[in-house]
């Protein structure tokens, strides 16, 4: 078997990488959960930073559920953050709001920095199993901040099952109006959807990317399709058709790599260089761990390329 060469890209056992360019530092900040408990049981996040997505530096744990969250202690799922800009000029300030799952509720946590530290911005759940809007089945879980360059406006979304997406109001820790199903639980399979949604814009256009089925499978793998808007699945005017889904990133069984998914999507700044940042069975040992490969993940990163309609052309995974 070849041995790993650029990948994985941080050293031990991590998964569901949330990745940041950050326009105040002018590097990239890397947010994975972290992984080798049964049952994904941890309970600290943690951060590493880069100049170039190849060499990262461990920046620390930015955030803990037993000592930094009044309402969770345990399961730290899946993060996303955004850095927010207020003012212009050298007077303007950042603000980077983190959102997270603890224990299958989804909160949301504020810092002047990148690295944290972290607050528990509301001391309560943001997102919960309760709410009018998930009545119809699927989990908090997995949440996904957004902004759209058209319009300015800021959104999350969440689901596993589902897909819902919120406005969030100026302070970033409410929402404006109630929820919306972008994607209900009766078409999850008619769109191989499962988890993990990141959404990105490119040229006009709003790719809506996520994972297909288990994490703990060999072929836990990524799809997409593309909308004209941030808030549905649709093309001129008519929903996106399940035949529009395509395969993005799955297992390679030549070399050994198996289990890819629960992504980010980063841009390098001032070009059309993309890259795709995901985790895979920790490799060569994952392979041999059945179920609980799914617990033992590793980061990876890949170039993403489109083609000339902006479709997003397949990744080939890296050793």
């Amino acid at each position: 078997m070849q041995p790993n060469q650029q990948n994985p890209v941080i050293a031990g056992l991590y998964a569901d990488p949330e990745v940041l360019w950050s326009e105040r530092d002018q590097k990239y900040y890397l947010y994975p959960t972290t992984d080798g408990q049964e049952n994904w049981d941890n309970h600290d996040f943690r951060c590493y930073s880069s100049t170039d997505l190849k060499d990262w530096k461990y920046e620390g744990v930015i955030f803990d559920l037993q000592t930094d969250c009044q309402w969770a202690k345990r399961k730290a799922w899946a993060p996303c953050i955004i850095e927010r800009k207020m003012g212009k000029g050298k007077k303007a300030k950042y603000k980077y709001y983190y959102y997270f799952v603890g224990e299958g509720k989804i909160g949301v946590a504020v810092s002047n920095q990148p690295t944290g530290p972290f607050k528990d911005a509301l001391g309560k759940p943001l997102c919960t199993q309760d709410m009018p809007v998930m009545k119809q089945g699927g989990a908090t879980i997995d949440p996904d901040v957004f902004q759209d360059p058209q319009t300015g406006k800021y959104y999350l979304y969440w689901g596993n099952g589902t897909i819902v997406c919120a406005e969030l109001n100026d302070d970033m820790t409410s929402f404006k109006g109630e929820p919306t199903v972008i994607m209900p639980r009766k078409d999850k399979a008619r769109y191989n959807y499962n988890e993990g949604l990141y959404v990105f814009y490119r040229d006009g256009l709003y790719y809506f990317t996520w994972s297909e089925n288990d994490t703990r499978s060999k072929n836990y793998r990524v799809r997409y399709a593309i909308s004209d808007s941030p808030t549905a699945l649709v093309r001129d005017g008519q929903p996106v058709t399940a035949a529009e889904k395509t395969i993005v990133l799955q297992r390679d069984n030549s070399k050994q790599i198996f289990g890819t998914g629960h992504h980010a999507v980063v841009q390098k700044p001032g070009t059309d260089e993309w890259y795709i940042v995901y985790h895979r069975f920790q490799r060569p040992r994952g392979a041999k761990l059945d179920w609980s490969a799914g617990y033992n993940r590793e980061v990876c990163i890949d170039r993403l390329t489109f083609d000339d309609q902006g479709r997003i052309l397949p990744v080939k995974p890296t050793l």
